[in-house]
């Protein structure tokens, strides 16, 4: 039995986590659940998380939830991967800026594109201003280099590409060359590719 546990479900945002994992190169186990069944509403999934949804992961006594949480925390916990820009360097202000962009500004945009308000907000009031604006910034970021963070691959690419590869998959995020060109260099990713293959296994069974 590994030390990780994966709490996930295929198709679902859990499939960033197990990516992520992919990625560490780290053994870990998956405990599947059926969305379909409602089994991540159970009294023994909600103990693990109370918010009812998947990614969940077990490390150890530890539990994280959160995609991006998930990502940093694999990142800084199993440093050898070269996931992670470590605590005194003066490039982490900006790798935490794109974890944390992903699910305050990336995803949201997303999803109002989605299921858009009968009334458009004030921009003030959405945490990511505009859907151009996010747009706008994530295409000079991806296109500045072949990882947002330059040569370095991070765990920030596993939030983004995630968010971009979803976003343009259903036609809510614009097919530009700058994205198309990025997700392109992710998808060469043996991790990626692994990862995308056990959950189409799962989604088949």
């Amino acid at each position: 039995m590994a030390d990780l546990t994966l709490y996930h479900a295929a198709p679902s945002r859990s499939s960033i986590a197990r990516w992520m994992l992919e990625e560490t190169g780290e053994p870990y186990d998956i405990h599947l659940l059926s969305l379909a069944k409602g089994e991540q509403l159970t009294p023994d999934f909600l103990a693990i998380n109370p918010m009812g949804k998947v990614p969940a992961l077990l490390h150890g006594e530890v539990v994280i939830t959160e995609a991006a949480a998930i990502c940093t925390y694999l990142a800084d916990a199993f440093p050898r991967a070269g996931l992670s820009i470590p605590i005194g360097d003066p490039r982490r202000g900006v790798y935490l800026k794109w974890l944390f962009f992903g699910p305050s500004c990336l995803e949201p945009a997303i999803m109002d594109r989605a299921a858009p308000r009968k009334e458009e907000p004030r921009r003030g009031m959405l945490g990511y201003g505009d859907f151009d604006t996010v747009v706008n910034v994530l295409a000079k970021a991806v296109s500045s280099g072949r990882y947002l963070m330059g040569e370095q691959f991070t765990a920030a690419d596993v939030v983004i590409g995630s968010g971009l590869r979803w976003g343009m998959m259903f036609k809510l995020m614009p097919e530009r060359p700058e994205f198309t060109d990025y997700v392109g260099r992710l998808i060469q990713r043996p991790a990626l590719q692994r990862a995308i293959a056990l959950d189409q296994e799962l989604a088949a069974a």
